[in-house]
């Protein structure tokens, strides 16, 4: 079985950065996805999608998997960039650049 691993990003509804040390070990799954006939919600033959295991480092997930025997891949954790910025840049006036005319 083949697994990935990765640090998720931060929740859209966060302002502040996100302090979460949780790794995410998910399966990959080779079969494709279909809506059912009879309701229309997504099924899929393979119920290994539905699974998420999180630890708390990525060296634990990665422990985990190779005790199970499984194949992975651990994605680079990305960093936020934040540029330092001030309240009075909001309303500070940068004049238009000139025109030149031929």
């Amino acid at each position: 079985m083949y697994v990935h691993i990765y640090k998720p990003s931060k929740n859209a509804m966060q302002s502040a950065p996100c302090a979460s040390d949780i790794w995410v070990l998910e399966p990959t799954t080779t079969s494709g996805k279909k809506p059912d006939e009879k309701t229309g919600w997504t099924s899929s033959e393979n119920t290994l999608s539905q699974i998420d295991m999180q630890f708390p480092s990525k060296e634990a997930a990665i422990a985990f998997a190779e005790e199970k025997g499984w194949k992975y891949t651990v994605a680079k954790e990305r960093k936020a960039r934040v540029k330092p910025r001030n309240y009075g840049d909001n309303f500070r006036y940068i004049p238009a650049e000139e025109t030149v005319k031929n």
